[in-house]
């Protein structure tokens, strides 16, 4: 009897769906961002998912599809970024209703990638069954996916994969980063949702129970403690999340008080000898390097001079400390700045630079404003302070700080695009992620944590994130969380950077690794196909 009401329920909601197709997809776009922190509710993203499959299924050509998809992608998108809305709150010369409007409004360009993937699976699929359509789906899925993340830049935010993320003690089923990718996990995501749906449709009401309690089991069993032995490093290191809110850090008033404030949080609370100290993204409000024009060092809290900045970050780092953190470098021209560096620089103890790195993927609109020459007059700016656009560094980098091992680098964003954080000839022992998260509400620092674990998962890396006003944490390489300072929160960190994993697969093939498993998911789908084809013919 309760098998034949659920039947009977889920023909019902599934007639309601076909009747409206926009507006199912629309909800169950909102639906399946709920899996993603800070929400968590991953079950709701595979209901979600396994319903827009079979939307996407019924609809009656590729057009139609398309539409779906596109609605899909942005109820999707509006929900899961809502928090880049926070940002113009922040911005004096644009309204705040202006950020509420620029959510959507990108969310109409993220919309066309699921677009994109359900025209891929229904001509890959056309005149299959729903297995075959499912699979197919799953491997455009993680084409699209992988696509998103570098066409115009690049937007790689919030991957459907995200949702089968766990909590801070246990990574979930996201434990397979290593052997799949992101984009694959999404794909994979993709085949249990379906999976379930063909056990449903099947009356098989044992195997679709097994098949939760498996998903369900991965998502929660701890395994890393339960079979993974903790292992410890050796080197040491301080990190520092000095609470700097976003309506303080760029005013100049402010300043010393922010410098005296991370500073303090710094100071050994006993003589460890040697140790690695880390400050976030903006944790330095000094120009460090020589060779500007005085006026730009006038601007500064260290009386106008660098070499006294870095003097006294050198006192405060103490014998036997590396500081890296975040800081602004200037491009001059003709004794002008016309373009600046988000960098993180290594000083030591004597307040010598011994090493530096410039952000390489800039936000748009954040860090330069795209098409300058039409928006500007329209009074456009850019949502970081200043009139001069940030320029890209060459790409990932592995810093060699001799004693304080091999440092990979990813600032802020960076750490969001999936087999483009390392140096894959040369590395690294650990990643520094410094950031800003103040500009982004509640949503935004939970998401930007848990894709630097799953940074971690695929690479075998430990990852540790400085932030302005959290989430800051230490993230071992399997993506366990040891230790973290929650937003809001002026605090440190002390301890032992977690060592290495060995290279993994996916550190070394990077996104070929996904890509080949789309493959094999499309050519599965095409094998589906082709033997209902000539079943039928025999028939």
């Amino acid at each position: 009897m309760a098998g034949k009401r659920i039947e009977a329920l889920l023909r019902k909601a599934a007639d309601r769906a076909r009747a409206y197709p926009k507006l199912t997809s629309l909800c169950l776009g909102v639906l399946a961002a709920c899996g993603f922190p800070p929400l968590g509710l991953w079950p709701l993203t595979l209901i979600a998912v396994a319903g827009f499959a079979l939307l996407l299924f019924w609809s009656v050509n590729w057009k139609s599809a398309a539409a779906a998809g596109w609605f899909f992608g942005l109820g999707h998108f509006t929900l899961a970024n809502n928090w880049i809305a926070t940002a113009f709150t922040y911005q004096e010369e644009m309204p705040v209703l202006l950020g509420w409007a620029a959510v959507p409004l990108l969310s109409l360009y993220l919309a066309v990638y699921p677009a994109v993937a359900a025209v891929g699976a229904k001509l890959v699929a056309r005149g299959a069954g729903f297995p075959a359509f499912g699979t197919a789906f799953a491997g455009s899925w993680i084409l699209s996916e992988w696509l998103r993340s570098w066409v115009f830049t690049g937007f790689a935010w919030d991957p459907l994969g995200l949702a089968f993320l766990g909590g801070f003690e246990e990574p979930g089923i996201a434990s397979i980063l290593p052997s799949v990718g992101t984009y694959g996990l999404s794909g994979l995501l993709i085949v249990a949702a379906v999976l379930i749906t063909v056990l449903l449709s099947r009356r098989a009401w044992l195997g679709t129970a097994g098949i939760i309690a498996v998903i369900t089991a991965g998502m929660h069993f701890p395994f890393q403690h339960t079979f993974v032995p903790r292992v410890e490093g050796t080197l040491p290191f301080t990190l520092v999340q000095p609470d700097t809110r976003q309506e303080n850090l760029n005013d100049p008033s402010q300043y010393e008080a922010q410098f005296l404030r991370t500073a303090m949080l710094t100071r050994k609370a006993e003589d460890t000898g040697k140790r690695l100290v880390l400050w976030p993204e903006s944790g330095v409000p000094d120009y460090l390097r020589d060779g500007y024009p005085q006026r730009y060092y006038n601007q500064m809290t260290a009386g106008g001079d660098p070499a006294f900045a870095r003097f006294r970050i050198g006192r405060v780092v103490d014998e036997g400390g590396l500081l890296l953190t975040g800081a602004v470098d200037l491009e001059i021209k003709d004794g002008r700045a016309y373009g600046a560096r988000n960098a993180v620089t290594a000083i030591d103890e004597n307040g010598t630079i011994v090493a530096g790195y410039d952000k390489a993927h800039l936000v748009p609109y954040g860090e330069y404003l795209a098409l300058r020459w039409l928006l500007e007059p329209l009074g456009a700016t850019r949502l970081v302070a200043g009139t001069i656009d940030f320029l890209p560094g060459p790409g990932p980098q592995t810093l060699d700080l001799g004693d304080w091992g091999q440092a990979g680098i990813q600032i802020c964003y960076e750490i969001v695009f999936s087999g483009d954080v390392t140096d894959p000839e040369n590395r690294p022992d650990y990643i520094f992620n410094p950031s800003n998260d103040g500009w982004f509400g509640a949503w935004g620092p939970p998401q930007h944590l848990a894709q630097a674990r799953m940074r971690a998962i695929e690479e075998g890396l430990p990852v540790l994130r400085s932030t302005t006003t959290g989430i800051s944490a230490v993230i071992d390489a399997n993506g366990v969380v040891r230790q973290h300072i929650p937003m809001h929160r002026a605090s440190r960190l002390d301890g032992l950077v977690p060592p290495a994993n060995s290279p993994t697969l996916f550190s070394r093939w990077g996104n070929m690794l996904p890509l080949a498993w789309a493959m094999l998911l499309l050519a599965l789908s095409v094998l589906q196909t082709s033997l209902v084809a000539r079943r039928g013919l025999r028939s």
